[in-house]
């Protein structure tokens, strides 16, 4: 495929560019005023509001022109058919398979996935529901109050995201806890706060090999062994994971484990088996109702129109702001505590994906791809780092979401919460001219001397482009809906940027060589890498000391 900065429609959009660049959001709204109207769309309950982005309908008409030079419904239908879109390690992208709702047939290799996929719903409906009804239980005969799951990356932060964001809907009989860090701060504290008799460990590890997971699993199986006997791993231990002699080794039975399919990357895993923890903290009923959620948006990607398709404006915009007006950013700045977490999974989704050098043959990029994806949850946020984004030099591009309706029982606090990202959204749009701090400050009566003075402090740029993603309350479709919209964002960009989002071979090489230096680590003596030689002499002396 030709780079796509050789199609004209890229060229068109850098003409374009040099145009909208100088044109302030105060000049957009005020040659339009109904630009709401014409910039948002409502899809699946969802409300995306782009009338904050530095665009005209005729930068929307480029960059869908783009999209289809660059065979963006093509590879969409692609993704959704079972090609084997993941060039590099030749495999299929189906994680849309796990949540397929219709239960359409989706053939990989001559084999329709759903009766396997359809099976592990069961198999975990099976096991949350004997949980939870005291069927299952551990080896002295009581029922389970803790979960804790094992994992990192996809099996750590989508499970720790959903739960935290759908904590309405748990279990109140089921406290779940989250370990991945290597440095055993987790985990030791988790076992303080636990009871041995009545604890599940959840393993998530594809390769049942990853360092972080099965360090921890290993200290997780000595502390069952040292306070239930040799035999209770079998009834404490369950596994989501491929490698059967592994398992075997933790003495994990058959009933208690699951499976795990390379047609699903990790950072898309949370609708597999890999969310079992989250259906043991919820319920599976909940979690079969994210999956609907995000079904919902993977029919709208794959059958709306561009111009009324969520995430392919999404996505599109994502382009135009990293590629052409310079954006090296995205905050995204969610309006409910509840998804505190969400910007952490979405980094891991974004960031994992698009950080790409090289496009699908192979050839070094010659512009930016995946931008630097961050945030808080909004009234944090602006306490914290909003005045940078304000009256700073970074060029950031803001995500807001927001429900109408509270996440607690406080409905005005919810409403101030609105008040806030409205208010933040439109300062960040119009900013404050000098003509409007000139007589913020003579109302004041303030000397005209200080008023000049003050001048270059209180002027707020503005035109800093945001979205706004509202939706009626957050709960189980929503939550799938919305992950689904990302997921299908990052996607979008991929195609645009002709690179491989779905593999992540710049995370191999730091885990390979922590492999190779475990040992002088533990053994600083015995390092022959003059490299380090400064470093591990330090570790050892302050060891010994």
């Amino acid at each position: 495929m030709t780079q796509v900065t050789g199609t004209q429609e890229w060229q068109a959009l850098e003409k374009h560019a040099v145009g909208m660049r100088p044109i302030h959001l105060r000049d957009l709204f005020a040659q339009q005023a109904d630009r709401f109207a014409r910039f948002s769309r409502r899809e699946l309950n969802l409300l995306f509001d782009f009338s904050r982005q530095r665009v005209t309908e005729q930068t929307i008409a480029l960059l869908l022109g783009l999209a289809r030079v660059r065979g963006l419904e093509s590879r969409i239908a692609a993704m959704f058919s079972g090609e084997k879109i993941n060039v590099t390690e030749h495999r299929a992208v189906l994680h849309t398979a796990l949540r397929n709702r219709s239960n359409r047939a989706i053939t990989l290799d001559g084999v329709d996935l759903m009766t396997e996929v359809n099976a592990s719903l069961e198999r975990m409906r099976t096991f949350v529901d004997g949980v939870h009804g005291g069927r299952i239980v551990g080896a002295t005969g009581r029922t389970f109050t803790d979960i804790v799951n094992i994992g990192i990356g996809g099996s750590d932060l989508g499970i720790v995201m959903a739960t935290e964001a759908l904590a309405n809907y748990r279990n109140q009989n089921i406290r779940l806890h989250c370990v991945s860090n290597i440095d055993g701060v987790q985990l030791s504290d988790v076992l303080q706060q636990v009871e041995p008799a009545r604890t599940l460990f959840v393993v998530c590890s594809k390769t049942f090999s990853t360092l972080e997971t099965l360090t921890n699993a290993k200290l997780a199986r000595e502390w069952t062994v040292d306070h239930l006997g040799a035999g209770a791993p079998a009834r404490h231990f369950a596994a989501v994971s491929t490698n059967a002699k592994a398992m075997d080794a933790f003495l994990i039975p058959p009933q208690n484990r699951f499976t795990m399919w390379d047609w699903v990357g990790g950072r898309y895993s949370i609708w597999s088996a890999v969310g079992l923890s989250v259906a043991l903290s919820l319920g599976m009923d909940q979690f079969e109702l994210m999956l609907t959620g995000a079904h919902e948006m993977d029919e709208h990607f794959r059958t709306a129109p561009l111009e009324k398709n969520l995430p392919v404006l999404m996505g599109m915009l994502g382009v135009w702001n990293r590629n052409f007006l310079g954006m090296d950013s995205l905050a995204v700045l969610p309006y409910d505590q509840r998804l505190h977490r969400l910007p952490a999974y979405l980094q891991q989704l974004d960031m994992e994906s698009n950080g790409k050098r090289v496009t699908l043959d192979g050839s070094e990029v010659t512009y930016d791809t995946g931008a630097v994806l961050w945030g808080e949850p909004g009234s944090n946020a602006q306490h914290s780092f909003f005045q940078l984004l304000h009256q700073g030099t970074a060029k950031v591009a803001l995500d807001f979401l927001a429900p109408v309706n509270a996440s607690s029982k406080f409905q005005a606090q919810q409403n101030l919460a609105l008040a806030n990202c409205f208010g933040q959204a439109q300062a960040f749009a119009f900013g404050q001219t000098e003509a409007q701090v000139r007589a913020d400050l003579a109302a004041k009566n303030m000397p005209e001397q200080e008023i000049a003075r003050l001048i270059p402090h209180k002027l707020h740029p503005g035109n800093r482009p945001s979205s706004i993603i509202l939706f009626p309350r957050l709960g189980p479709k929503t939550l799938g809906r919305l992950i689904a919209l990302y997921e299908h964002k990052v996607f979008t960009q991929s195609v645009i940027w002709g690179i491989n989002a779905f593999d992540q071979w710049g995370v191999e090489l730091g885990k390979k060589l922590a492999d190779t230096l475990a040992p002088v680590v533990e053994k600083p003596e015995q390092n022959t890498d003059p490299t380090l030689a400064g470093l591990l002499q330090q570790v050892g002396q302050w060891r010994a000391g």
